[in-house]
């Protein structure tokens, strides 16, 4: 009976015996064309024979080589998926072992048991120096605003009561002074805010985006549309702070990059999934992207990795470009 399903399905084989039957198949047609061919070497063999045994020695190379090619096939077709193997997406395994005989199967199992391993060491990584740098954005964002801010705030007073208590000559430029002071106290909580935005912490991630698109709305010509589910499963913080992450690059590249005049961002749940969607009408991104792009591109990939997420972006010269992350609702972090 096995012997049946060996020739129904050769390729149950293992890679051995298929190697094996290669081999002994040409052999045994050599053997049978010696048997019933009248052929006849001299000693000294004439220039005729020599001739004959070249060619039939070449035949048989020659058939060797596509018999051994075709046992040989299953390991380029586990190679080429090899190649493709991406520890961004663990998902992507090699597939098809079962097919291949018992002992491509322990090595498709191996290696894919590798993959595993070595995803989840990575995103281990990923989640070690994403929680490192997060913690030190808190920090450097609460310097920011607790010490250079409320500095600089006394400074701007002391120059706003010298401009109204100082010599006439003096007021225009200390006003003037006064107003600069201000716009770097401005700027100094906008970057406390981008660093660790508070509104996530105490106002929770729909009400952090709505806060982000509506300073982005405000500070630039783009028009930005938000389209937010009111059925979000609960997410844990970490989870949270991935997907505002991603957001607030997508929206940077959006409004530094992409010459857009409509974005749109969109939080919803798809079939288990808890999925982010920024999609512009900009010009795309270019073929290779730019420096900045590559990292910012990098850095929304290790986020999504730390969710156990995905991140696929689709882009065409001239019809935008879509950002598009997935991340499964039972993670946690």
């Amino acid at each position: 009976m096995r012997l049946l399903e060996y020739i129904r399905e050769p390729r149950r084989l293992s890679l051995g015996w298929r190697v094996g039957l290669a081999n002994a198949a040409v052999f045994a047609i050599v053997f049978i064309l010696f048997v019933v061919t009248p052929v006849t070497v001299h000693a000294p063999p004439r220039p005729g024979e020599v001739l004959v045994l070249a060619v039939g020695l070449g035949a048989m190379l020659v058939a060797n080589l596509l018999l051994l090619r075709r046992a040989l096939s299953p390991l380029r077709e586990l190679a080429d998926q090899m190649e493709r193997i991406d520890l961004r997406d663990p998902a992507r395994q090699l597939s098809g072992g079962e097919t291949y005989g018992p002992a491509l199967t322990a090595f498709v199992e191996t290696f894919n048991a590798m993959v595993d391993r070595l995803a989840e060491e990575r995103r281990a990584g990923a989640r070690a120096a994403l929680t490192a740098q997060e913690r030190e954005r808190l920090r450097i964002g609460r310097a920011l605003h607790d010490e250079a801010g409320q500095t600089l705030t006394a400074i701007a007073l002391e120059v706003e009561r010298a401009a109204s208590e100082g010599p006439p000559a003096q007021r225009e430029q200390m006003a003037a002074l006064a107003a600069q002071l201000h716009a770097s106290l401005d700027e100094i909580r906008r970057i406390s805010r981008d660093l660790r935005p508070e509104a996530l912490d105490d106002l929770g991630l729909i009400n952090a985006l709505i806060a982000l698109t509506s300073r982005a709305d405000r500070q630039s010509g783009v028009r930005i549309e938000r389209r937010f589910s009111a059925q979000l499963p609960p997410l844990p913080t970490e989870l949270e702070l991935v997907i505002y992450r991603v957001a607030q690059e997508a929206l940077t590249n959006v409004l530094r990059h992409a010459q857009a005049s409509r974005c749109l961002i969109a939080l919803e749940r798809n079939d288990g999934e808890v999925e982010l969607r920024v999609s512009d009408d900009g010009v795309g991104v270019p073929s290779p992207p730019v420096n900045a792009e590559t990292i910012g591109i990098e850095g929304m990939r290790e986020r999504a990795l730390l969710g156990n997420g995905t991140l696929d972006i689709e882009s065409h010269p001239g019809q935008g470009t879509t950002v598009t992350l997935r991340l499964p609702v039972e993670t946690a972090l």
